[in-house]
Order: structure tokens, then sequence, then C-alpha cells
């Protein structure tokens, strides 16, 4: 019998202080009003000095398992997406296994920036249908403010740091509803992944350092209005695909949790597909952008307030420097 992965639960975590606009006017030539014309972020969450990204990767998990009901000696792989690890190796993952008291099985970094989530998705899926993981905890989790250049406003506004965690279980495909050809009648689960990059496009957000190049970890620079471009198209297309491929339209999408870059990417990918406001999640107002814990970290309130529901169809998608962009579709 093939097996289907199914989130048994989620948890999030954000860092406890929170840096309004107000708080970066101060800092740098900017106002409350540019940042929230531009982008429609009002503030964002700061890690403390000595909080890594491992500590907020880990009490995400932590929240995740006890939504899920599961025992950290359950799970058999954890996958983090960060491009802000602890260090340049060992991989934070194993950091993040060791402290969760998780006994068996293995544990590794995935990056793809804010696709990173997504990315983790199709490779914990695809663990999962190939028999090589029952159990798995999937985080995204971030240090943003460690990489950026705070006297750049076109990119120190946009972004914050945090954490989003799921679990990830095997069962049997046909458990609920069963199996069928299209994405209205098939039981709980990831329904399909996936993915595209573009490394042609790498100059357009990228870090200016790294260990092999420059020894140095740099800061984070954006062509913004070319980031912007590509993001509308890119997150379109990749949404009209995975409802393609489950003979789906998008009327039938009861949740679009996207990532949170901008307000207006946001607004402009749901006018491209015609999808409805009030069924988009929308945190980047509170959160800005967390990279790869910002799909994770807006499903878990999505989840823990009661907007999604079991049985609700929620489409995930993403861009990120590389560029990549992806896209999950679940039934939960």
């Amino acid at each position: 019998m093939q097996q289907r992965s199914i989130i048994l639960g989620s948890g999030s975590y954000l860092p406890e202080r929170i840096v309004t606009n107000a708080e970066l006017s101060k800092r740098i030539d900017t106002s409350d009003e540019w940042i929230k014309t531009r982008t429609g972020i009002e503030q964002r969450h700061v890690a403390a000095d000595g909080e890594v990204t491992s500590d907020l990767a880990l009490a995400a998990a932590e929240r995740a398992l006890e939504s899920a009901s599961v025992d950290a000696k359950e799970v058999d792989l954890v996958v983090l997406a960060t491009a802000t690890p602890d260090h340049t190796f060992p991989a934070t993952a194993t950091t993040v296994q060791h402290r969760l008291g998780m006994s068996n099985g293995a544990a590794f970094d995935i990056q793809a920036v804010c696709s990173g989530f997504v990315y983790g998705l199709a490779v914990a899926d695809n663990f999962i249908k190939a028999g090589q993981a029952k159990t798995v905890v999937l985080i995204g989790a971030e240090t943003f403010s460690r990489i950026l250049d705070w006297e750049d406003r076109g990119t120190c506004v946009l972004f914050g740091d945090g954490a989003g965690a799921v679990v990830i279980r095997a069962s049997e495909a046909d458990e609920s509803e069963g199996p069928a050809d299209t994405g209205h009648n098939r039981g709980r689960g990831i329904l399909s992944t996936h993915l595209h990059s573009d490394g042609s496009t790498n100059d357009l957000l990228y870090v200016d350092g790294g260990p092999s190049s420059t020894q140095t970890v740099g800061h984070l620079r954006m062509t913004g209005r070319e980031v912007f471009r590509h993001a509308v198209i890119n997150l379109a297309d990749i949404v009209e695909e995975t409802l393609d491929a489950n003979g789906l339209a998008p009327e039938d999408i009861d949740w679009l949790v996207p990532h949170q870059a901008n307000k207006r990417i946001l607004d402009g990918t749901a006018r491209k597909l015609g999808l409805p406001e009030e069924k988009m999640v929308v945190t980047v107002d509170r959160h800005a952008n967390t990279s790869a814990a910002s799909i994770p970290l807006a499903l878990d309130e999505a989840v823990r307030d009661g907007r999604i529901q079991r049985g609700d169809l929620v489409l995930m998608e993403a861009m990120g420097g590389g560029l990549t962009w992806g896209a999950g579709l679940v039934r939960w």
C-alpha cells in the first residue's frame, strides 16, 4: 500500500523583542508610512543577543510535537530549512535533534532561502513515500537580523526572525476518503509538491559573503524591483501548475498560505489568480519576511485560531533567492 504524508500538528516561535517601524525610523532614513505603503509591514521580531537559529527551531519543533501528540523518540527525520544556520557546519538540524532527545534516524539542513519550507515539504513527503522515514519534523527557522545591513533601508526594514514547524507522519494512502484522480476527493495529506529554480537570477537576491569566497558572513543584497516582478509571475505560475496537476480551479482552494514577503506581492498574486483576499493567510504586517519560517508561522497561526479546519485544501507557495520557487498542496 502506498504511503501518504499526513500533517499531524504545527508549532511556531517568535522572539520576544519587537522592532516597530517607528523604532527603525530613528536609526535610518525611513518612516512608518514609507514602510507600510511599500510593504505592508508594521513590525518584526528580532532574536535576542545569544539567541540563535537552533533555539528558535527547537521551540517551534517542541510546540509542533505537542500539537501532534507525538514523542520526540518517535521521530526518525528532522529537516530544517534555513539560510541562517548556527554554524557553517555541523547542520543546525543535528543540534535540534540532540536537544529534542531524538535518539534515532537522521537530521539535516536544506537551503532554498524563502522557498526552504516548501522544498522541505517535498523532501519530507518523498522520504515518506520512499519508505525511508515514518515521522518527520519539518522546520523553517531564521535569524535574518544577523545578515542585514542595518544602514540599507531597502532591505533592513523587510525582514524578521522566527520559526515554524510541522510534524508529518506516514499513513496508508486510503486511510480516510481514499485515493482518487483529483484533489476534490482525495484523502488527507500532502497531495503534491512542485519545485523550480533559475540560477541565472542569482544576483537579484543574495548575501555578499561566504566561507568559500570571502570567509565572511556578509550582508543581504537585493534588487527589489526585479525580485518583485519575478515573484508575481513565478508565484502565479507555480500555483496554476499545482492546480492543474490536481485537477482543481482557484475557487477549490480553501486557504492560500503564501510566503510573507511583501503585501503588494501577496495582493498581486491573489489578483492574478482571482482569489479573494479572505482566503489568504497574511502575517507579513506583524512578522515581516522571515524567509523559510514565514509559511509555517502563518500556517500555525491559522490552524490555532481555527481558520484552517480538518479537510480544508491548503495551498502553500514561496519564492526566494536563487531564484527558487515552489508550492505544496495539502488536504488538512
